[in-house]
């Protein structure tokens, strides 16, 4: 199975690597696993007076302070994954790639907020349900 696990270094990303971890049963080494971070996008008016190179170094390096630790945490446990980024907003970073990469399940941390919360302030966890047609597996 290909498993797209979308983290963002927060404590919601390590409680759900820690239950990706703990059922081995389902995410066992078997699995195919790309770990992908949205890093946002630089305002357009300032990245139109920053040369490209400073602009994609400055991503890359944004996505790796996301992407070293979950590696590291990942074959400390005996699983391999490969490591992604792209440049956007999370909700649509996320639901593209799990299009475009065919993956069969979207493993991502939720915040939990309430349908309240969630209303008033919008949720990457719940644009990526309304628009991804990939099986999405949320941990709170």
């Amino acid at each position: 199975m290909k498993i797209l696990i979308a983290v963002d270094g927060s404590e919601f990303t390590q409680r759900m690597l820690g239950y990706l971890t703990t059922h081995g049963e389902l995410f066992g080494p078997q699995q195919q696993y790309t770990v992908l971070t949205a890093v946002p996008a630089v305002p357009a008016r300032a990245a139109a007076v920053i040369d490209k190179q400073t602009l994609t170094e400055y991503y890359a390096d944004e996505a790796e302070k996301v992407l070293a630790p979950v590696r590291t945490f990942l074959e400390g446990r005996g699983l391999k994954a490969e490591t992604s980024f792209h440049v956007g907003h999370p909700a649509d970073v996320i639901s593209k790639t799990a299009a475009a990469g065919s993956f069969d399940l979207v493993v991502m941390g939720s915040h939990g907020h309430s349908a309240l919360g969630n209303l008033v302030l919008g949720s990457v966890a719940t644009n990526v349900l309304a628009n991804c047609k990939t099986p999405v597996l949320l941990v709170r």
